[in-house]
């Protein structure tokens, strides 16, 4: 799996080797009595205090690992905001540990719905504010991660909502169907990769699925449609047939993504997905750049997450981070 995230000033990337650990966690953030605070963990087995992270599982996305981390650690179920950096050091077995951290607001019902009682594991939990985290976090890795957060707030951003373009799933080449081109399949490699995504999708939160009206796009959020039980809005005005025939409408569908303010997933084909992009940057006022391009150019079932302003989505895009599905 390959993750490509962006804050609009720039790109990094990070790539899958055996040589590296992986591990996705989160600032974890609420707000009581007016007042920010974030979430600390004091591990009982290394007597230490951190950020909620842990280790990615076969056959995860780095998304889905950092939120299901924080569950188990924490009790508390969150959606992920903006990625807040990526921490790299040594075990000590030599080998490289890579964790990817996302911002991540708790509820004040997620916070209540937590069954978290101290173990094996974790000892205790503890919200701070950002001073007291910075002056109690063990390790300068994190230290970092929180510093990265911390400009967030300070810029009054830190309250996000994501617009999710999604590239459908490999289909059967066009050369194997003698149908309609909208009516084209995917293949079995390509209903696996529909099913892989569901769960970094719902780790973003997603409620509404927009999708092309291409037999392709509908099957690749079919599996997600039936996990958030929501009905997909299919529409033909991002579909290749009326882009390649100069009557397709992006501007309308991502202005009503936007506008909506809402979490969101918008499938559609790879000729069409930078006309998406451009139309998320235009509608946001963002100075279009070569990040745009980078987060078009997706792969089949791959897909960029643009993070907005919750309170000011006209503001501009906050962050852009890519995501390749590892079928």
């Amino acid at each position: 799996m390959t993750v490509r995230q962006a804050p609009v000033k720039g790109a990094t990337r990070a790539k899958w080797t055996d040589k590296a650990v992986y591990a996705a966690g989160a600032v974890v953030w609420r707000i009581v009595d007016d007042k920010l605070r974030i979430l600390l963990i004091h591990r009982t087995k290394y007597r230490d205090i951190t950020l909620p992270k842990g280790k990615v599982d076969p056959g995860e996305m780095l998304a889905e690992t950092a939120v299901r981390e924080v569950h188990e650690e924490t009790g508390i179920r969150v959606s992920l905001g903006v990625p807040v950096g990526v921490s790299r050091y040594h075990l000590p077995s030599n080998k490289q540990k890579v964790v990817h951290y996302w911002a991540a607001e708790a509820t004040d019902d997620a916070v209540r719905a937590s069954t978290f009682v101290p173990n094996r594991e974790i000892a205790a939990l503890e919200w701070v504010s950002i001073k007291k985290a910075r002056a109690r976090l063990s390790y300068p890795v994190d230290l970092e991660i929180l510093d990265f957060f911390a400009k967030l707030v300070d810029d009054g951003v830190l309250r996000t909502f994501p617009v999710v373009a999604l590239r459908h799933a490999k289909a059967l080449p066009r050369s194997d169907w003698d149908g309609a081109d909208a009516a084209r399949p995917l293949t079995e490699r390509g209903f696996r990769q529909a099913e892989s995504i569901v769960g970094p999708l719902r780790a973003f939160g997603v409620r509404k699925i927009v999708t092309s009206d291409a037999v392709r796009c509908v099957q690749t959020v079919t599996p997600l449609a039936k996990a958030l039980d929501r009905k997909p809005v299919k529409t033909g005005d991002i579909s290749q047939d009326a882009w390649e025939d100069g009557v397709s409408d992006l501007r309308s569908v991502v202005g009503r993504r936007v506008r909506a303010g809402k979490p969101a997933v918008i499938c559609s084909h790879g000729p069409v997905l930078p006309g998406i992009l451009s139309e998320i940057a235009l509608a946001t006022g963002t100075m279009h750049g070569s990040y745009i391009g980078s987060a078009a150019d997706l792969e089949p079932g791959a897909f960029s997450v643009v993070h907005l302003s919750a309170s000011h989505p006209g503001s501009g895009i906050i962050a852009i981070e890519t995501h390749v599905p590892q079928v």
